[in-house]
């Protein structure tokens, strides 16, 4: 039986098809396109004309893809994240999506996204017995899990991603870096949204930071890219990424500016961005909270959906 599952997320669209067998589901197909419906419009909680374009853009060719390798209509999953979730004009969006794609969304709560993002993380063998930090930087809203590779403890999912992030406190222009001021300003903003963070580290006391996909990923590939001059194995599912790698990363990205940093090895046009807010908050955690270890999975939301669903 074959699956889709389509990961609507505020900045990059994601689908994955897979076919459950007597070992469980392989993957078939899997592919990332940038749709950026929360453009312009995430902090007004709506999505624009030009990201609706954008997003049907994508999604009738993931039409194509899923008509190619005949997944049935009944087990195509697409899930709305952040960007939608907020939108005054959710329902729109649905509607023009489903008239143009027969694609249905169902829109999940941040609540739902922070555990598929567990089980996905979990399912990367990114945890262990210890309690981790799970952070997954969406490009609308950041989840935090705190749990290990048994159970949740905790999990919340905040309104402050990428996007949101980047609309607020990066210049329009990006032909200059990020300011020292607008860092502070943005951890200072960030420090007053994650209060209930805080109390729950204070109870849970998490060793690891452990990054879901996203701007974890194009860290890794920096890295890789910088100590081996190749890009890791695609099979390879979790990574530990060493404290002064990140930093040696996080100084390049926030001292150069757009194209400086699309030169970066590693460096995708798809996380150029987005991935300078991502490590001003990953450095915030990780100073806040004392944490001196990082890993990371290339797993997160869909593969944690059809991890769940395996379990069914």
């Amino acid at each position: 039986m074959k699956q889709a599952i389509i990961d609507l997320g505020t900045n990059t669209f994601h689908l994955l098809i897979a076919e459950k067998g007597p070992g469980g589901y392989q993957t078939l197909f899997r592919e990332s396109h940038p749709a950026k419906i929360g453009q312009a419009g995430i902090n007004q909680s709506i999505i624009t004309e030009d990201g609706i374009n954008r997003a049907l853009r994508v999604l009738t060719y993931f039409r194509t893809v899923l008509d190619q390798y005949q997944v049935p209509q009944e087990q195509i999953l697409a899930t709305g994240t952040s960007a939608i979730r907020v939108a005054r004009n959710q329902q729109e969006f649905i509607d023009r999506v489903w008239a143009a794609t027969q694609i249905p969304i169902r829109v999940i709560s941040g609540d739902q996204e922070a555990e598929y993002i567990y089980y996905g993380v979990r399912a990367a063998g990114a945890l262990d017995d210890q309690t981790s930090l799970v952070i997954d930087i969406g490009g609308g809203s950041v989840e935090f899990i705190l749990g290990n590779q048994q159970r949740i403890f905790w999990k919340q999912s905040f309104e402050i991603g990428g996007q949101r992030l980047r609309e607020r406190f990066m210049a329009v222009s990006t032909a200059e870096p990020i300011s020292p001021g607008n860092v502070r300003r943005l951890q200072n903003y960030v420090q007053e949204q994650l209060l209930p963070l805080a109390n729950a580290i204070h109870q849970y006391q998490p060793n690891t930071l452990v990054g879901s996909s996203g701007s974890f990923d194009t860290l890794v590939d920096m890295w890789y890219m910088h100590e081996r001059g190749q890009l890791p194995d695609p099979a390879e599912t979790a990574f530990t990424l060493p404290l002064t790698e990140f930093y040696r990363s996080y100084e390049l990205l926030l001292t150069r500016n757009h194209a400086e940093r699309m030169q970066l090895p590693g460096m995708i046009e798809l996380r150029v961005d987005m991935i300078v807010v991502a490590v001003c908050l990953i450095d915030f955690i990780l100073k806040t909270y004392g944490i001196q270890h990082i890993r990371t999975s290339t797993y997160s939301l869909k593969e944690g959906i059809l991890s769940s669903l395996s379990q069914d």
